[in-house]
């Protein structure tokens, strides 16, 4: 039985999974399939902190094969999305019964166990049943686009705002997928021309090379303005200053920190501007939101490569990804179950 744990920096065990015991509110989820992403290869690499032993894998989806005697609203044998974020249960929030705002949301993979194991038991409202029509692959983007939608609450943009998105991996494509879906109009900024090609055929009309015409480009595409905010993808590892340069006066820089790296952000042209700055690490809150935007297909999420795999080496594949952080857009999926 598998149940890969992180027990530090690249050292990665499938240790035995033991048994399990089932509470009156808790489900047990036979994990059916993993995606692998570039968060887990971050965890992987040490680069974000973990309280290891973690197990690795933040998302996930599963078969319920056991349900308690208080489960409500999910039942044995449906498939479900096994949420990667989580309430702490500990703040003042959560103690009064507010988890919705909870203060300090954990994460499967660095604050709890992620679910590259055979079974998950956990709380029923940690579980999301799918619909018939979302399949599984695409159930495995529920956190991006829920992270994504998270990221357009933040912003409370009208409809036409030119958004700013750097960065050209996989998550920027939800990104800015989701702007669109609410009528914002992205702006995507990388370094990459082959990433860049993937955004026009998603859709996306503004992308931008980062380059010596950056300035006139963005002055191009906003006429003059400036954008009215801009969208750093924290792994992409462009230089963060491309998203405050964009910028009009008095406008929102998000700081994406889905898998946060460490970096350098100039202050100065922060306070000239006036730039409001925010940080968004997750899509708490927002699951249902993205299932129902999956379900009527307003994101195209086919546009990913996919890699589905039966036998597989974790480390092999996390060393891989690690190789080409920026521009990943591969859909690495583990199969647990066939």
């Amino acid at each position: 039985m598998d149940n890969w744990i992180l027990m530090g920096p690249r050292t990665l065990n499938n240790q035995p999974q033991g048994e399990q015991t089932l509470s009156p509110e808790q489900v047990k989820v036979k994990v059916t399939h993993v995606l692998l992403s570039n968060f887990d290869a971050l965890c992987y690499s040490g680069e974000l902190p973990v309280a290891y032993p973690k197990t690795v894998g933040r998302f996930a989806i599963g078969l319920v094969t056991e349900c308690g005697d208080k489960v409500y609203g999910v039942e044995k044998g449906e498939r479900v999305f096994i949420k990667g974020a989580r309430p702490c249960g500990k703040c003042l929030h959560c103690r009064r019964g507010d988890a919705d705002n909870c203060e300090h949301v954990q994460i499967a993979g660095i604050d709890f166990d992620g679910f590259l194991r055979d079974f998950v038991t956990c709380d029923y409202r940690r579980v999301a049943v799918l619909p018939a029509g979302v399949d599984d692959i695409h159930g495995l983007c529920i956190e991006h686009v829920a992270f994504a939608e998270n990221i357009y609450d933040q912003l409370k943009l009208s409809a036409g705002s030119k958004v700013a998105v750097v960065g050209g991996n996989a998550l920027a494509l939800v990104v800015a997928q989701v702007a669109m879906y609410h009528k914002l109009v992205p702006v995507v900024i990388d370094e990459s021309a082959a990433a860049l090609e993937k955004f026009r055929r998603a859709g996306v009309y503004y992308t931008v090379p980062a380059d010596d015409e950056l300035e006139k480009n963005i002055a191009e595409a906003t006429s003059g303005m400036g954008c009215d905010a801009a969208i750093y993808i924290s792994c992409s590892k462009i230089d963060p200053d491309i998203a405050s340069r964009v910028l009009a006066r008095d406008k929102t820089l998000v700081l994406e920190g889905m898998a946060s790296l460490r970096f350098k952000l100039d202050s100065i042209p922060l306070f000239r501007h006036n730039t409001r700055v925010i940080a968004v690490t997750d899509g708490f809150g927002y699951t249902e939101s993205a299932i129902n935007m999956i379900l009527h297909g307003a994101i195209d999420l086919d546009i990913f490569e996919r890699e589905i795999i039966t036998e597989y080496d974790p480390s092999a594949i996390l060393n891989a990804k690690l190789s080409d952080l920026s521009h990943d857009s591969k859909m690495t999926i583990v199969k647990l179950i066939f």
